[in-house]
């Protein structure tokens, strides 16, 4: 049986424009500069992690519980109600739940908006785990995240597949010891070429995983 473990954002659904225009729009409405790295630096941070950078390396004036508070608040709407499945998701998961597979998430988004959504999209049920980084209290930029949830599936950390639009989630995947597919997304198209290097394999389009 494979085990997969899928990244959320940007990888099983269409939602980065929607998360970084949420960030930028706390740091904006804060007159908080932010360079063009920003998103790639806090994308494996999880939730609470985030609102720590944005604080402590940012310089945002606020407390962690009203940076976490502003950001379930900007995204909860989008994420229940309007943000799409990247192509063919939905029936790639389905083919491969069929053939047997362990389908599992592991995203730093936290579950107000996580849950709702993949409800909605009809394929919450396909998964056995649905993991936010808030449940281990890490984050994706911690190896030992990816080495906890192999165990917690009761499967060796290299024989699980992980897929992630992120280049560092996909290199501390990697130095945890899993297989890693890096997932193609607009919002990770400059990183597209040192992913192709650095990962087991690369996808554009989801159907392209049932060849792996």
């Amino acid at each position: 049986m494979k085990t997969y473990l899928f990244d959320f954002d940007g990888t099983l659904v269409d939602s980065m424009p929607a998360y970084c225009n949420m960030l930028k729009g706390i740091l904006d409405d804060n007159n908080v500069p932010y360079g063009e790295d920003f998103i790639k630096i806090v994308t494996p941070l999880g939730t609470m992690g985030t609102a720590k950078y944005m604080r402590d390396e940012m310089g945002l004036d606020m407390t962690i519980e009203d940076i976490i508070r502003q950001m379930g608040e900007r995204a909860i709407e989008e994420y229940t109600y309007h943000i799409p499945a990247k192509n063919n998701v939905s029936e790639v998961l389905a083919i491969l739940k069929q053939q047997g597979a362990s389908l599992n998430v592991l995203t730093a988004s936290p579950h107000v908006t996580i849950d709702p959504c993949l409800k909605r999209l009809g394929i919450y049920d396909l998964f056995d785990n649905v993991w936010s980084c808030d449940d281990f209290d890490t984050t994706k930029a911690d190896p030992d995240i990816y080495v906890r949830a192999a165990k917690l599936r009761g499967a060796d950390v290299e024989d699980v597949l992980f897929l992630d639009d992120n280049y560092n989630a996909d290199k501390t995947a990697i130095l945890a010891g899993m297989k890693v597919c890096g997932v193609y997304d607009d919002s990770s198209a400059d990183y597209e070429e040192e992913m192709r290097q650095l990962c087991d394999f690369y996808i554009k389009d989801f159907k392209e995983l049932l060849d792996i």
